[in-house]
């Protein structure tokens, strides 16, 4: 087959191109045509099919994405916003924190390991981008029905691609979650999270300016996996047939990814680079595109230069491989030398590929033969924009009138305590040790919280403990409900996470999982989420740096339930004062912060024992939730309070179980005044949180509380080997962490 140059593309109009089998709609090809005066060459087709793909160019949420700009808060930490690879804040002391999460999660449910290995890897790379050493990662997580065969394929596949390749390159897992739901069986989510640090002179940014200078690509050869990879298996839907398409799953190797992190970081310390791109989804065409746009000039590419793992690559193929572990510099001439140096010190192969031009094209050649010929941004920022139709779902009325607070509830205290017991050791409500054991969460030595705590939290800075905590939430079960409301409580919980580690809320990254686009009940479910968080975060203070669009994430017509993953961001001046959850002491007195209505809608209680999904979500107060917030974050710094637990799924007899287990110390709690058993152990009401408080702080602490007006009521004392709710039930510790340890390692033995 002779190769397709501009000069073939020209003199033959009509020859047919396969602009359908690549993802692109009629309309998106004539728009090709119309941008380049003539058809595109096979290698022009290959990178707008990526570039404008759904994963790439946000072409359907786009329009709603505006809102975080337009509805920012004003005087934050904020450095670096959204559109570069991560955003960056201030977190004081001359440090800057680059963070952000993104999606794998088409990948992942067809060849688990290596979708959730190279998720890990691309993320760490965009944190590497930005020119900071990456320190930790997250990694929020949502599987299919515990007890489904299919599960028992996915997350241990999942788990131990995370856990290799972090493990590998030496970065602490601090946090995430795991969550079950048969709305994600043949979608399950796998968003990761990565955090870095450097000072504030170090910030680099993805452009290609300064015309002479060298187009530098380095790390790993480019191989035949991957192709098109996440920016075409995120942008449609899964039939109902196994899975499929295995080649287009990158496989990582994190050996080569932390001999490239090393090596790039070195290149930083020198100044060598003038601007630097990842290569993740879309590969070569996104990095040459996104450079080239963003910089003063164009850009000639030679692609018969790039290292290849297999010699048989077409040009098309080279271009839309998403073959891990590699990065694309920017360099001036008098650098290249000393570049290729450190490249060839970590053992990195290094390739000038191409320069800055001074003009305004795209250009890239193959064996002397142009076979490119573009305005940069068209492809990488001028891809379509949809208007996609929403309208709220005709059972969406239905939905939310079947009330949970109808349910029946137990008659007898025996009633009660065995429906602790089953929400304890439900699947979501149960220990995920036998998955985050699997991580090493201590690497690196930095670490001062980490998984079941409330948040994440690292030391960045050893002479004054200056730290930063990250916390993720979603409720896919509230946003079904509501998804404006829920959007707001995933938010408010990752934020209060943060503030009960004692660390300040700065800033929020997300992942935005939805089903597809084209429904317009699922296009409702993502204009009210995203105008919730937007709002959220605007009441709230805490800026949206950047993050991440999922969708598609649906198999024939069930979508999985609205999902908005949010991950908060919070800085602490010195982590020995953080607060951990575990009640570690006898007579630490318990107070219950905050309001607890009747609020069972999409709870834990209604689904594990009624196995609903109905009613209201619980309501937001987000000005109650930032009063919170400073009175967590008070009492941590001038030391009121030993410990501090969220309340969030399963209430406050989940919130018990866990702090006893994990301090290894018994409660007895009354039922506050005003308020049944049920109501008090089972109610989801968010704004709240427990805490632990010595006696001799009772005072100052229940002072502050009064002055800033926020209810603090004492429900108990820490004491003994049981937990036990007075005039109730007793549950010896021993029962309740047998029950609440073996229910995972049950399911997947």
């Amino acid at each position: 087959m002779s190769l397709d140059t501009i000069k073939n593309a020209t003199e033959t109009p009509d020859a047919a191109q396969p602009w359908k089998e690549l993802g692109l709609k009629e309309d998106e090809y004539a728009r090709i045509r119309e941008i380049l005066g003539r058809r595109p060459t096979g290698a022009e087709l290959a990178m707008y099919s990526v570039m404008w793909s759904e994963h790439c160019s946000y072409k359907s949420s786009k329009v709603h994405l505006k809102q975080f700009g337009d509805k920012a808060p004003e005087n934050t930490a904020m450095l670096v916003g959204i559109g570069e690879n991560a955003g960056v804040v201030d977190v004081g002391q001359g440090y800057a924190v680059t963070f952000k999460v993104e999606s794998h999660n088409h990948p992942s449910y067809i060849e688990p390991y290596q979708g959730a290995a190279t998720g890990v890897g691309g993320i760490v790379r965009d944190i590497l981008a930005m020119g900071a050493r990456p320190v930790a990662v997250v990694d929020p997580l949502r599987f299919g029905a515990a007890d489904h065969p299919d599960t028992k394929r996915v997350l241990p596949g999942v788990v131990a691609g995370i856990g290799g390749y972090g493990n590998c390159l030496g970065l602490p897992n601090i946090g995430g979650e795991v969550v079950f739901d048969a709305c994600y069986q043949g979608n399950p989510l796998v968003n990761a999270g990565c955090i870095g640090v450097m000072k504030h002179e170090d910030i680099h940014l993805a452009k290609a300016s300064g015309p002479g200078n060298k187009v530098v690509l380095y790390g790993a050869r480019t191989g035949g996996d991957g192709i098109g990879g996440v920016s075409v298996l995120a942008s449609e839907t899964f039939d109902d047939s196994k899975p499929t398409k295995r080649p287009a799953v990158q496989v990582g190797d994190p050996f080569q990814e932390k001999l490239l992190i090393e090596c790039t970081l070195e290149i930083f310390k020198e100044k060598l680079v003038a601007g630097i791109q990842d290569l993740g989804g879309a590969g070569l065409s996104c990095a040459t595109s996104e450079l080239a746009s963003a910089g003063s000039g164009g850009m000639r590419v030679e692609l018969d230069t790039v290292p290849l793992r297999d010699a048989t690559l077409s040009p098309e193929e080279i271009l839309m491989s998403e073959s891990q572990e590699r990065m694309c510099a920017i360099v001036e001439p008098q650098h290249v030398d000393r570049f290729m140096e450190i490249c060839e010190k970590w053992d990195v192969i290094a390739t000038v590929i191409g320069e800055v031009t001074d003009g305004e094209r795209l250009e890239i050649f193959w064996h002397g033969e142009q076979i490119v010929d573009v305005p940069p941004g068209t492809v990488a920022h001028e891809g379509p924009v949809y208007h996609r139709p929403y309208a709220r779902p005709e059972w969406q009325d239905a939905l939310q009138a079947d009330d949970a607070g109808k349910l029946p509830r137990p008659a007898t205290s025996e009633e009660l305590r065995a429906q602790v017991l089953a929400l304890v050791s439900s699947p979501n409500q149960a220990s995920k040790s036998w998955v985050t054991d699997q991580y090493d969460r201590f690497v690196q030595g930095n670490t001062v919280l980490a998984q079941p705590e409330d948040a994440g939290m690292v030391r960045i800075d050893e002479e004054t403990g200056l730290g930063v905590a990250m916390a993720t939430d979603g409720n896919g079960r509230f946003a079904k409900l509501d998804p404006y409301t829920g959007a707001q409580l995933a938010l408010a919980e990752a934020y209060r996470n943060v503030a009960a580690t004692g660390a300040k809320p700065l800033a929020i990254s997300d992942c935005l999982n939805f089903g597809s686009p084209e429904d317009p009940g699922v296009m409702w479910q993502f204009a009210e989420a995203t105008r919730g968080l937007a709002d959220g975060c605007l009441e709230l203070g805490t800026p949206v740096t950047g993050g991440n669009v999922s969708l598609y994430n649906q198999t024939g017509d069930i979508a999985i339930h609205p999902t908005p993953v949010v991950a908060v961001l919070g800085v602490i001046d010195d982590v020995n004062r953080r607060t951990p959850m575990a009640f570690s002491e006898a007579g630490q007195l318990l107070y219950l912060l905050g309001d607890t209505a009747e609020e069972f809608g999409g709870s834990a209680w209604s689904e594990v024992v009624h196995q609903h999904l109905g009613g209201m979500p619980p309501k937001v107060d987000l000005a109650r939730e930032k009063l919170l917030g400073e009175i967590l974050i008070s009492a941590s710094r001038d030391g009121m309070v030993d410990a501090a637990h969220d309340l969030s799924d399963g209430g406050v007899i989940q919130a018990l179980t866990e702090s006893c287990l994990r301090g290894g110390n018994g409660a007895r709690v009354v039922v506050p005044e005003g308020l049944d058993a049920f109501t008090f152990l089972f109610s989801e009401s968010a704004g709240r949180a427990i805490v632990a408080v010595p006696r001799s702080e009772e005072l100052r602490f229940t002072d502050m509380c009064g002055a800033r007006g926020l209810p603090a009521t004492r429900i108990g004392v820490v004491d003994g080997e049981e937990i036990e709710v007075q005039g109730e039930f007793t549950i010896p510790l021993a029962e309740l962490r047998t029950a609440h340890e073996a229910t995972i390692p049950a399911l997947l033995a």
